[in-house]
């Protein structure tokens, strides 16, 4: 290894490579069903559905229609399938009439027809579409207290696929008796095609009883109008073995596990050794930041678990307990903030995390880098690096230190890449 290699550069191009991996143009051919008698209709939802629908329409040969929702700024060109874009992470108007499109576009459809559904991250907030006596308000405060909440992104979607008219495979039910394909780009750590975007063309077993052991388990304040439909019967999805769905297929065109794997072939051709720890960590930011400092601090110390150098590479989506208002970050810098906070003064280790979207909470960075000296530097600055931690405003810590990570959105969603480097 180049033992004076440049710790940013190397985390771009670990970066570049993960996002490469997941890049529908790249993935989307190989999976393209057989066309069709009839119509061929195009449905989709996610942070990277426009670049997914754009990637078909390139691998496609022959006629397509149909609707994709994607966030904000998150477009692109395409010719025959049409873009809408809608808020992320809380939903807004626009998303309630793009659900709706969606659902109107797979209606009527015969047996010859085909729906092509393109489903990546995000999709959640991007689809509300309150199911029975809910409104709108009911949806957009359950997506607050689930963000809120600290619960894993699995067990979230377990309670949205349940307060609503498309998600839970209800999409993919609508469209019967036409045949359903789903291509999914999977940001759920396990990749559960059923848990992607809460899993709109995907059944899954999960039934009420389930979602309200979510909320129990989590503490999780709930509308009192929601928790009676969380009641009733007419809550549950449908189940994979439901008649319409016979036929369907479902492929996961990218995963996490794939593009960790793509960082660690890119980190070995600079020289550096890499070790992939999970593609599946959940759990508290500043708690998994303070695990991954852990087992630095034991590289550079004592050459264990695994010898220097090295760049620890893991996968997953954090999750972050709003305990304190105000502040601004997401996930991953808070993250990197606790791992500074653990490896101060232990030279040689330096970090970065960010969402392979290109957006870490709501701010328009992805995430930071991090290293041995980033805490000191933050106090020589006149900020408490623990103060800001307890604040949740771990984005304010890396902008002042001006190491932000902003690669702008990338058109695809596999999770976070976390990367820590002991030369």
């Amino acid at each position: 290894m180049n033992c004076g290699i440049d710790p940013k550069a190397l985390f771009t191009t670990l970066f570049e490579a993960a996002v490469s991996a997941a890049d529908p143009s790249r993935t989307i051919r190989k999976f393209l069903p057989p066309k069709p008698k009839g119509r061929t209709i195009v449905v989709g939802a996610g942070k990277g559905a426009a670049q997914m629908a754009a990637a078909l329409e390139e691998a496609w040969d022959g006629p397509l229609e149909g609707t994709v929702v994607t966030r904000y700024g998150y477009g692109a060109p395409t010719r025959m399938i049409e873009v809408l874009e809608a808020a992320h992470p809380v939903p807004d108007e626009a998303g309630l009439s793009g659900a709706q499109r969606l659902l109107d576009r797979v209606s009527g459809l015969g047996a010859d027809d085909l729906v092509i559904a393109l489903i990546c991250g995000g999709g959640s907030a991007l689809l509300p579409a309150p199911a029975g006596r809910l409104t709108f308000a009911d949806e957009i405060a359950v997506n607050e207290a689930l963000l809120a909440s600290g619960a894993p992104i699995s067990a979230m979607n377990t309670v949205r696929k349940h307060i609503s008219a498309i998600k839970g495979g209800r999409l993919a039910a609508a469209a019967h008796p036409a045949r359903v394909v789903s291509l999914i780009v999977s940001d759920i750590p396990g990749d559960d095609p059923a848990l992607v975007s809460s899993g709109p063309t995907v059944p899954d077993t999960a039934s009420r009883t389930d979602a309200l052991a979510v909320i129990r388990a989590f503490d999780i304040q709930m509308p009192d109008a929601v928790m009676q439909h969380l009641a009733s019967p007419a809550a549950d999805a449908p189940k994979p073995d439901d008649p319409r769905f016979s036929g369907h297929e479902v492929h996961v065109i990218a995963s996490a596990a794939r593009s960790l794997e793509a960082a660690s072939a890119a980190a070995e051709a600079q020289g550096v050794p890499a070790v992939i720890l999970s593609d599946a960590i959940e759990g508290e930011a500043r708690e998994v930041g303070g695990v991954h400092a852990a087992i630095a601090r034991e590289i550079a110390l004592r050459d264990r678990p695994f010898r220097k150098p090295v760049v620890l590479l893991s996968g997953g989506e954090t999750t972050v307990t709003i305990r304190q208002s105000g502040g601004r970050g997401g996930r991953n810098t808070e993250f990197l903030l606790a791992l500074a906070l653990r490896i101060e003064g232990v030279s040689g280790i330096s970090a970065f995390a960010a969402d392979t979207d290109g957006i870490d909470g709501s701010e328009e960075n992805a995430g930071a880098f991090a290293d041995h000296r980033s805490a000191a530097r933050l106090r020589s600055a006149g900020h408490d690096p623990k103060a800001l931690l307890a604040a949740h405003d771990a984005w304010g810590a890396f902008d002042a230190l001006g190491d932000l990570f902003v690669p702008g959105p990338t058109g695809t969603n596999v999770n976070d890449l976390r990367a820590v480097l002991v030369q």
